[in-house]
């Protein structure tokens, strides 16, 4: 049996809830595991495209990982919104 969080996009992992634009950097909101190195699926209403993680912070300090219950911050290719979902591919 499938996890209810498990797609065809991936396993969701976390919810964008704040966008940097001047720098191009979004807050995600962990729900699952995320590391340097994964690729993940921003998808959105008006959003979606794939990246891999090449750094993340937290706090403004780099982090090789983080898991559910923690805000990273991310750099991301292109713009992001408030509520755009997150999946590890």
């Amino acid at each position: 049996m499938p996890e209810e969080n498990a797609t065809i996009e991936g396993e969701k992992i976390g919810n964008i809830s704040h966008y940097f634009g001047q720098i191009g950097v979004a807050v995600i909101d962990l729900i699952g595991e995320l590391k340097v190195g994964d690729t993940i699926r921003v998808k959105g209403a008006t959003t979606e495209f794939d990246q891999v993680v090449d750094s993340m912070q937290i706090d403004k300090q780099p982090v090789e990982g983080a898991g559910s219950g923690q805000s990273i911050g991310l750099k991301v290719g292109e713009k992001v919104r408030t509520g755009d979902e997150v999946y590890r591919l």
